[in-house]
């Protein structure tokens, strides 16, 4: 049978995002807020520098992280809000990170994070203050099979594969098992694929696709996640590029949809919300108006979605209208 026309009823009119304008009720001292996630209970946690600032002195031409001295950062890195209020329900993670950039929680309530002076991804299981698995070597970067370079975000499928945005140096993602074996790399001959600083990554999987913030590219694609089965690894990726895209710092999938936040590129680009439907390749919606965006992410349930900056450092909460 012929295949079913594709409903694009949905394009007409994507979920909007609304500002909610009196949250957090409570006044944050968060350092530069890089990454935002959900946890099983609905609550958006986030991952901050504290005390440290990523500058022009902070890594060596060879990508060494020059600091190494001085420690790692003395606060809590790790912040558990309240999704009524933005009340800080928990911290955690003092004295483990030294550099913090990726943050995801997967279905199983397993803490994901990427550290780029580490060179590093961890994986804490609930409760634990040890790393269950950790990808990478320490403050050693590379672009072996085993090394990671400035590693800047990770994504968890539900069959338990791992896809990590392997970052500011080597623009290369890499496909893990659950076990932390590396099974694939992207893009790998002879997929016409470059990226440029991968700098976020979301999962959808009904459409089998990987849609990653290709920053420096300046914009966004998908390629195929090879969930299912192998077959169709290594086609052409969906690409969406648009001239008042920008830099598109992260990418968060809601449904057939992807919504993205660029950052600082030229006068001329706002910087500001992208609403993105990777299978006719185009944008379809803009929303907000930020100064340095850095992440943004779901709640599944659809009932919010959060974005943080690095300066002013802050976390923004809206909700979804159609």
């Amino acid at each position: 049978p012929p295949a079913a026309p594709v409903d694009t009823s949905h394009l007409d009119s994507p979920p909007k995002p609304k500002l909610v304008e009196d949250w957090p009720k409570v006044k944050h001292s968060f350092g530069q807020v890089t990454a935002v996630t959900i946890d099983l209970q609905g609550n958006p946690v986030i991952f901050h520098r504290g005390s440290r600032t990523w500058t022009m002195e902070s890594f060596n031409d060879s990508n060494h992280y020059q600091h190494i001295a001085e420690g790692p950062i003395p606060e809590n890195t790790i912040a558990t809000l309240a999704a009524a209020d933005g009340a800080v329900l928990e911290e955690r993670g003092a004295g483990i990170f030294y550099m913090p950039h990726g943050l995801t929680i997967d279905r199983n309530g397993n803490m994901w994070l990427t550290d780029v002076a580490l060179h590093q991804v961890f994986k804490f299981m609930p409760g634990r203050d040890y790393p269950a698995i950790t990808l990478g070597h320490r403050f050693e970067p590379g672009a072996s099979k085993s090394h990671l370079c400035k590693p800047t975000a990770v994504a968890i499928a539900s069959t338990g594969e791992i896809f990590v945005a392997d970052g500011y140096c080597n623009s290369r993602l890499l496909k893990f098992n659950a076990a932390g074996r590396l099974i694939r790399t992207i893009p790998q001959p002879p997929e016409f694929l470059s990226l440029q600083t991968p700098h976020g990554l979301t999962l959808l999987e009904h459409l089998d696709m990987v849609c990653v913030a290709d920053r420096e590219n300046m914009r966004v694609v998908c390629p195929r996640a090879g969930l299912q089965t192998s077959y169709g690894e290594g086609t052409q990726a969906a690409t969406i590029q648009e001239p008042d895209l920008g830099r598109v710092f992260d990418v968060a999938a809601y449904g057939d949809l992807v919504y993205a936040v660029n950052g600082p590129t030229s006068p001329m680009i706002p910087v500001r919300g992208f609403t993105i439907d990777p299978r006719s390749e185009t944008i379809i919606d803009h929303w907000g108006k930020f100064e340095n965006p850095h992440s943004i992410t779901f709640c599944p349930n659809g009932s919010a979605m959060y974005v943080t900056e690095i300066g002013p450092n802050r976390v923004w909460k809206f909700t979804l209208t159609v």
